[in-house]
């Protein structure tokens, strides 16, 4: 993006409305006061020295969490305007730190381009912090001034003299608004590094000094921009790319920008982000619209040039983005975000634009490069022939059931209620354990599905190879509801969905293998709330006629303890090695009874990093993983999606 005039001054920031109800409905602003409104908070702060990044006045962004959940901003952009503003009577800096909808991003005079909440950024971190310190330096003077709870005692003044220009925030979020106040040092750090992306060359600097004795540092800097982003996601996931260099394309249409970056690879996953302004837009809308519609004409269009497809043969949409990574950015003077969570851009005049820009510089891109075209091509012929065998044999499967009921597996125990708002079935892997649960539930409302042997991987598989598979076949045909494009939440004969597997590493394979095979085709089970993990104990621990279930050491240890009246008297204790050895009563009593029981409710806060963790856990990269789980080795015991 160009720069733009350097009269950036208390003229430029315009004032819409008063800072009000902020404090009172903070939702309305940020989303929710949870650990998504918290970190927002450093978001929008970032934001504003992007916005000066992005007009060409910023080169370095640092952000650290300091001792106490305390944050601190600072760049080397301009520094936000000093100057008396002409309609308040104070500060410009003062006016965009207290009232709603102030600054430099309306009517075009700061900013031809801005993220964040359009302006409420600032006063809005302000008016939800404990406290929040702003520093200036203009070139000649610091400036400083301090707020809490967005209110001021003191107008903002001179501190101290430098040549120096640049704006450092540091603020506390509120601990009566927020539920939490501990930032998640990975939540901010994948924030940022898309930033750095998402705009080439600026350097942000995180830095986590909370604990002395554990520092995280990282400098996220990618001159590649966003060829870099889909590098980074093949690496974190472990895909291998099928052709060289990263594609990318650019172009402008007015005051508008928009580039993609884009690489095929082994995986059968479809990876696309879109981002509007820098604001991930996790919905899509008419830039990513406008993607997809001319990846699919130009390869169509080239496979017909090359004579090679067929006369009646057409690539679908999802036959031509098999294995395809790619991030979309368009940069816009004003975004109109549409849906409950803002997540779609509804720009009508940016699908055109980008179609455009696609088609003419993809296909350029393919006919210049025959051998990365051929790859590509065949990617997708490959995937229209399994997407063709998968028809096969879902028509078959149709067919097959085409004379009534689908037939229930015969290792179905089902239960005699029919309403699913009281039904539940537990998938539990193994014959012993299938048969205790069997004897040990409530057979009014409790399905029990046993499972039996090595089930299949689907992340290294293709739907045509799902359809029919003798150990996913039985979960389909028992929840009813049909799988891929022909699920059907409506159909779910059973309201809970509940994996019961043995707490071993085992165990945690066949939990992980169903995870992966709910998330990849029959999503809306994970996002409506049916499924939940069963939690057995680990050990029983008793001494004569008392006796109690652990499902932790910690919690064995207590009882040990409670038992054994200071050690004197001998407490017995026993592992469970598996499910199967708990005789009916006991696995009622401990993992099945509704009024005793634990159970982990599976709930999918964000698709993206869940679809990235199971590429990471089941993919065919063994790298990738290890490091996963070095890294995530400290939350094993409450391992969660």
């Amino acid at each position: 993006m160009s720069q733009q005039n350097n009269n950036y001054d208390e003229n430029d920031i315009q004032i819409l409305e008063g800072l009000e109800a902020v404090r009172k409905r903070p939702g309305m602003y940020i989303g929710s006061t949870g650990p998504s409104g918290l970190h927002h908070l450093v978001y929008e702060i970032v934001d504003n020295s992007i916005d000066e990044a992005l007009a060409g006045y910023c080169t370095e962004i640092r952000v650290e969490i300091l001792k106490g959940d305390i944050i601190r901003v600072s760049d080397n952009g301009r520094g936000i305007p000093v100057g008396i503003h002409p309609k308040e009577g104070i500060s410009a800096a003062t006016v965009v730190y207290t009232i709603l909808h102030a600054g430099g991003k309306f009517g075009g005079g700061g900013y031809k381009v801005s993220g964040g909440l359009h302006g409420v950024g600032a006063s809005v971190v302000n008016a939800l912090s404990e406290w929040l310190e702003l520093t200036v330096k203009d070139g000649e003077n610091i400036w400083f001034q301090r707020f809490e709870r967005g209110h001021y005692n003191e107008e903002l003044k001179i501190t101290g003299s430098t040549s120096e220009t640049g704006t450092s925030v540091m603020f506390k979020a509120d601990g009566e608004i927020f539920e939490h106040t501990v930032y998640d040092y990975e939540v901010l750090l994948k924030r940022l590094r898309e930033q750095a992306f998402l705009n080439a060359g600026v350097k942000i600097r995180f830095s986590d000094l909370r604990d002395e004795n554990d520092i995280h540092s990282e400098t996220l800097h990618y001159e590649g921009g966003i060829r870099q982003f889909v590098e980074h996601i093949h690496e974190v996931r472990g895909y291998a790319p099928l052709s060289g260099d990263v594609i990318y394309v650019s172009g402008t249409q007015g005051d508008s920008f928009a580039e993609i970056a884009l690489q095929y690879n082994d995986s059968y996953n479809e990876v696309i982000l879109s981002f509007a302004n820098n604001i991930h837009t996790k919905d899509g809308g008419s830039h990513e619209t406008g993607f997809k519609n001319a990846l699919t004409k130009v390869i169509n269009e080239y496979g017909r040039k090359m004579k090679l497809l067929k006369d009646k043969e057409k690539l679908t949409g999802d036959d031509v983005r098999e294995g395809l990574t790619a991030i979309i950015s368009v940069k816009l003077t004003e975004c109109e975000f549409e849906g409950q969570t803002k997540g779609r851009l509804g720009n009508p005049e940016v699908k055109p634009f980008v179609e455009k820009l696609v088609m003419e510089k993809l296909m350029n891109f393919l006919e210049e490069n025959p051998e990365t075209a051929k790859t590509i091509f065949e990617k997708s012929i490959s995937a229209l022939k399994a997407r063709e065998a998968a028809k096969k044999a879902r028509e078959a499967e149709r067919s097959r059931n085409s004379f009534g009921k689908s037939p229930m597996p015969e290792k179905l125990d089902d239960c005699s209620e029919r309403d699913n708002r009281y039904t539940e079935i537990y998938i539990v892997e193994g014959d012993s354990a299938g048969g205790s649960a069997k004897q040990g539930r409530d057979r009014r409302y409790q399905a029990i599905l046993s499972l039996w042997g090595k089930m299949l991987n689907v992340e290294k598989a293709r739907i045509d190879r799902i359809y029919g598979n003798d150990k996913l076949e039985p979960v389909v045909a028992a929840l009813g509801t049909g799988i891929g494009e022909d699920f059907d939440i409506e159909k779910l004969r059973y309201g809970k969905v509940i994996i019961m597997a043995d707490a071993d590493v085992d165990g945690m394979h066949i939990r992980t293998l169903l995870l992966t095979f709910f998330f990849r085709y029959m999503r809306p089970l994970i996002t409506n709330g049916n499924v939940y993990i069963a939690q057995p104990p680990l050990f029983k621990v008793w001494r004569g006629k008392k006796e109690y279930y652990a499902f932790s050491d910690a919690e064995r240890d207590k009882y040990i303890a409670e038992l054994s009246d200071n050690g004197k008297n001998k407490v017995e204790v026993q592992r469970y090695k598996g499910l199967g050895e708990m005789d009916p009563q006991q696995l009622w009593e401990t993992t099945m009874d509704p009024e005793r029981r634990t159970m982990i409710k599976i709930e999918m806060e964000d698709a993206l990093r869940a679809d990235e963790t199971f590429s990471i856990l089941m993919g065919d990269k063994v790298e990738p993983r290890r490091k996963f789980i070095e890294k995530n080795a400290k939350f094993a015991q409450n391992l969660d999606i």
